[in-house]
């Protein structure tokens, strides 16, 4: 158990920075703190085999691939094949095998492992290449993240259409182009429901923020032609800041009390 450690922890390691994850991202995904992730990779600890499932399922990987060393098999599948082409170019191989001695084993193992590691970089490399671009072709990050990008761009095109018909049927060119402030608040009540499902839950107060602000601001632009007075409505953001800004940091304080539990 205590060799799998190292060997864990840089598999968790490399599969979470070829999906562009950050420790906290992880975290979430696990409904683990970012220090659990942290300890995971210094190999300090391994998740049970519960987790490792969920990692595995979250990376579109098997088990095997968690608790195994990538390299160890493309080496071994070398050694093999040289060992079979020294066979075949001796007969009696086998019979000179049982005469030599300790040290002249150690020292043909040694030159067979050189041999291999000087012939099977390309390989290897080739290897490596195939499988980080069908981990990150398959990766369910770049897919939520199309999907997300996919329903924001469904809103601005929604909002353009509005602003068409508007400017088709209708004289009045000042309320046109609020079609495009509209479009802000519900990009980010889009990526508020998308991020708290697949990403970082830690970035909606920054979405919560810039929903508030730009819904203050369709509010205001709305309202603009009652009277310059109506830009006082902006003053209402300053509390709901604090508000965002202190329900922030009473999360951050429950999730290091838990922690420390």
């Amino acid at each position: 158990m205590q060799n799998l450690k190292p060997i864990i922890a840089k598999n968790i390691s490399n599969l979470r920075q070829q999906n562009n994850m950050t420790q906290g991202d992880l975290a979430d995904k696990l409904n683990y703190s970012d220090k659990a992730i942290s300890k995971w990779e210094r190999a300090e600890s391994i998740p049970d085999v519960a987790v490792l499932k969920k990692i595995a399922d979250l990376f579109e990987v098997t088990l095997d691939y968690l608790v195994s060393e990538n390299n160890e098999k493309i080496a071994s599948e070398t050694d093999t094949s040289i060992n079979a082409e020294t066979k075949n170019a001796s007969p009696d191989y086998k019979y000179e095998q049982e005469e030599v001695s300790d040290s002249e084993k150690s020292d043909e193992a040694n030159m067979n492992k050189t041999i291999a590691d000087n012939i099977s970089p390309d390989k290897e490399k080739s290897n490596s290449i195939k499988k980080l671009k069908f981990i990150y072709m398959s990766s369910p990050l770049r897919k939520h993240g199309f999907i997300t990008g996919i329903c924001i761009i469904l809103a601005w095109l929604l909002a353009t259409l509005a602003f068409v018909l508007m400017d088709i049927f209708t004289n009045d060119n000042y309320y046109h182009w609020l079609f495009f402030i509209y479009a802000i608040p519900v990009s980010c009540i889009i990526w508020l429901v998308f991020n708290s499902l697949w990403f970082n839950k830690r970035r909606n107060y920054f979405i919560i923020s810039l929903l508030m602000w730009s819904s203050l601001a369709s509010i205001v632009l709305s309202l603009l032609p009652f009277g310059n007075k109506m830009l006082l409505i902006f003053v209402l953001g300053i509390p709901g800041q604090v508000i965002i800004y202190m329900w922030s940091n009473l999360k951050k304080k429950v999730e290091l009390s838990e922690d420390e539990l």
